[in-house]
């Protein structure tokens, strides 16, 4: 989602509101293309974050503390000499356009009053954080860009400083009709709603459009020619109600996928994803931005550092897979073992009629109960007892191939069971201490070489996830297969109550009772968590074994998590997400 026009000017009047004449305290640049403002106003303080990062450009009040170098960058030492104590006049834009330009109020070194201006450009990848002179000369920017870079708007120090070029076709929501924009799209190039909206106006991002076109057609994306006349008066007025939105400062909605992902944000509430994501307005456009970039950058980190266990996995996955398909090839082979025996009784009882040197031997089948006559295969450079010993040893060889093959095929088989339960796990883990502990069992399992941590002490390893059930009684919940197995044979009693999902990767989770029955709600509630904790989350009528912990066995030798029980009951339960976020007690 990219931080548009309209969505910028909501989010000045937010600013505008809470900083207009705060003053500059401190002044902090902790990565190349940010910058944190530190502004005090009488009764209170705030964390002024700009960003002109390529990827995530953005303005917003900030409660994150970055580290900062040790030594400020040169750009950080100007603003601090040419801002610190400044007071904030004004925050302007110019209509819809992605650029904010902040006024302080400054003293300069000769005790002169001054008034220089941060443009703050949000514009992708050309955005920029530039400081303004009062005569309206460049002193600095965050990003300078020279000639060869760009000879259409170079911006060094000693320029004149130019507003970013907007195009003069297109319609300012903030200074156009509805009527006059629905006209232009109209009159315009026959194409789908949202790219018309896009290409005809300014300050609308293609989110944006795309939900007025979602909402003017009825959840489609026509083309414009499609339009009824009903629909015609429907994007009208769907455009008249997203500029009052911009005008009244609209409501901050945050936009997320059904794991908790991010998605999108906007000014106004979002339906175009229907069930595919779920939307929650928030306090305000600076904890809406914070949020969703906190957000993106952790699954960032997450995936990064999830990503080598990934692919180990993948790797482990499709190598026991092709040795299964071979073993089990080879296991077919040696089920025609008894042919071999046979042809060898048949040969040993045929000694006097096959000649020496023969290529084959037609003998009766005295097994069979026609006396069928068949053609044994023969070595013609053996004698016909050195060929009933070659079937014997092949006979021999195929019926001991076959018991090591099925006990190699089921380990294979067990081994593959695991590898899916760590993949369900590492799908799940939220922190990087989660991975972390995945990182240690796959060590622990061969899986990955074992690092070296010198002197560094070992972490703690994470306690299990804390439910309270509406009726009062502790679910506890396994994050992964090492710290199932502590959970179930370790911190649960006998008579305290195990759940897991029936023949599906998942967390083991625990009812702890306390000498008391848990009522049959409680139980209901338990089984949801353990199906909501499995690979089948996203699935409906989820079985769900339970039974008293003392039921509950792990065999010698068994991989982590693995388990057996007995004296068991199914339950059938649909995962519930909002029931599992309601019952957390952590």
């Amino acid at each position: 989602m990219a931080l548009d026009g309209a969505f910028l000017a909501c989010l000045r009047r937010e600013l505008t509101e809470a900083l207009l004449q705060a003053r500059v305290d401190k002044i902090y640049q902790p990565q190349r293309e940010e910058l944190i403002l530190a502004l005090r106003y009488r009764g209170g303080a705030e964390r002024l974050y700009i960003s002109a990062q390529a990827t995530a450009p953005r303005i917003h009040f900030t409660k994150e503390s970055p580290e900062n170098p040790a030594q400020p960058p040169m750009f950080c030492m100007l603003l601090r000499k040419r801002l610190t104590g400044g007071r904030l006049a004004d925050i302007r834009q110019d209509g819809l356009e992605r650029a904010l330009y902040l006024d302080f109020d400054c003293i300069n070194e000769l005790g002169d009053p001054v008034r220089l201006t941060l443009a703050v450009e949000i514009m992708g990848r050309h955005s920029n954080i530039i400081l303004i002179g009062e005569d309206g000369v460049i002193i600095d920017a965050i990003k300078r860009i020279y000639p060869d870079m760009s000879s259409v708007r170079p911006i060094l120090p000693g320029l004149r400083y130019e507003a970013p070029p907007a195009p003069s076709d297109r319609f300012d929501p903030s200074r156009h009709t509805a009527e006059a924009i629905a006209d232009a799209v109209r009159t315009g190039k026959d194409a789908p709603l949202s790219k018309a909206l896009l290409a005809l106006t300014q300050g609308l991002s293609p989110l944006s459009c795309r939900e007025i076109a979602y909402r003017a057609s009825g959840g489609r994306d026509p083309l414009v020619s499609e339009l009824t006349k009903a629909e015609w008066e429907k994007l009208t007025d769907c455009i008249r109600r997203t500029q009052a939105a911009i005008e009244d400062g609209g409501k901050p909605y945050l936009l997320t996928k059904p794991d908790g992902a991010p998605l999108e944000y906007s000014f106004q509430p979002l339906i175009q994803y229907g069930l595919d994501a779920r939307g929650q307005e928030t306090e305000s456009y600076s904890v809406l931005l914070d949020t969703f970039y906190a957000r993106r950058a952790a699954a960032e980190r997450m995936r990064v550092h999830s990503h080598d266990l990934l692919r180990v996995l993948t790797n482990a996955s499709e190598r026991v897979t092709r040795k299964l398909a071979a073993q089990r090839q080879e296991l077919a082979a040696a089920a025609d073992r008894d042919r071999l025996r046979l042809y060898g009784d048949l040969i040993n009882a045929n000694l006097h009629l096959i000649e020496s040197g023969a290529n084959s031997a037609q003998v009766v089948n005295y097994y069979d109960e026609n006396c069928a006559t068949i053609t044994i295969p023969l070595d013609a450079a053996l004698t016909p007892a050195a060929n009933a010993r070659k079937y014997y040893k092949e006979y021999r060889k195929a019926q001991t191939a076959e018991q090591i093959l099925g006990e190699r095929i089921a380990a294979g088989e067990a081994e593959l069971i695991y590898i899916d339960t760590v993949f369900d796990a590492l799908s799940r883990a939220a922190t990087l201490r989660e991975v972390e502990e995945l990182r240690t069992e796959l060590e622990e399992q061969g899986y990955l070489r074992r690092r070296s941590n010198g002197k560094k002490p070992k972490a703690a390893p994470l306690k299990p996830m804390t439910f309270r059930s509406d009726d009062g009684f502790t679910i506890l919940v396994g994050r992964n297969n090492l710290e199932n197995d502590r959970l179930t044979l370790r911190v649960a009693k006998g008579s305290d109550i195990w759940f897991h999902t029936k023949n599906v990767p998942g967390s083991h989770v625990i009812v702890v009772c306390e000498g008391q029955t848990p009522p049959d709600r409680t139980l209901e509630q338990a089984a949801i968590l353990a199906a909501t904790h499995s690979k089948a989350a996203n699935s409906a009528q989820v079985p769900v074994d339970y039974t008293a912990a003392r039921f509950v066995k792990k065999p010698s030798g068994a991989k982590p998590g693995m388990v057996i029980y007995t004296d068991n009951r199914t339950a059938y339960v649909t995962p519930d997400a909002a029931l599992v976020e309601r019952l957390r007690a952590e």
